[in-house]
């Protein structure tokens, strides 16, 4: 068995254990600034409904109610804590603070619409709820761009899942290829991981 049917045999067989909760669970953290990125989350749901395990209807519903609950969390955060909460507790977070400033001028320059747009950007859609918070954006504005955003992304993903289970034949034709590729996206992600991490520490000590 390569790496990739490693993986996607271990990543469905969790999520199939875990259900909607999991789905949900996982993307309440997704939507906070823990290292969860749902493009590691939604595609296996995918393989799921692609399977006749998940519904469609419930994984992309149970993920979005997580992006939001995990939304109005990162919110209240920058609400009632601001940013002496983040000086305090940002390396416990693995919070960056020059990415936390370059998605709050983000957040600044473009306005509520970002709250929609950031959904689609790596690192941004993981901050983006803390400017708002800290900006008092209104909560149902909020509420609203979230949830549309979050819907279209994991709707995304979650068919990206579903189109690859459906070729999943073509697609082992190809496992060497798809291996290497796979390495290297997964030692990218831990030196990103790494580095980002190291940054926290440096910031804050």
């Amino acid at each position: 068995m390569g790496i990739t049917e490693f993986l996607a045999a271990v990543g469905t067989r969790m999520m199939e254990a875990t259900g909607y909760a999991g789905v949900f669970l996982l993307m309440v953290a997704e939507s906070m600034v823990l290292p969860v990125p749902s493009e590691a989350v939604m595609p296996f749901a995918g393989f799921l409904v692609a399977e006749g395990s998940m519904s469609a209807v419930g994984a992309v519903g149970f993920a979005t109610l997580g992006s939001l609950v995990g939304s109005l969390l990162s919110y209240a955060i920058g609400r009632f804590g601001g940013r002496p909460f983040i000086t305090k507790y940002g390396k416990v977070l693995l919070l960056d603070a020059s990415d936390l400033e370059r998605t709050d001028g983000f957040f600044c320059r473009r306005g509520a619409i970002t709250i929609f747009v950031s959904r689609f950007i790596p690192v941004i859609r993981h901050l983006i709820s803390i400017p708002a918070g800290m900006g008092r954006m209104r909560l149902l504005p909020f509420c609203l761009f979230t949830v549309v955003g979050a819907a279209l992304w994991n709707s995304f993903l979650t068919w990206c899942g579903f189109a690859l289970r459906a070729n999943w034949d073509a697609v082992l034709r190809y496992a060497r290829l798809v291996d290497v590729g796979v390495l290297v996206v997964l030692a990218g992600l831990v030196a990103l991981f790494m580095l980002r991490h190291l940054r926290v520490r440096r910031r804050l000590e």
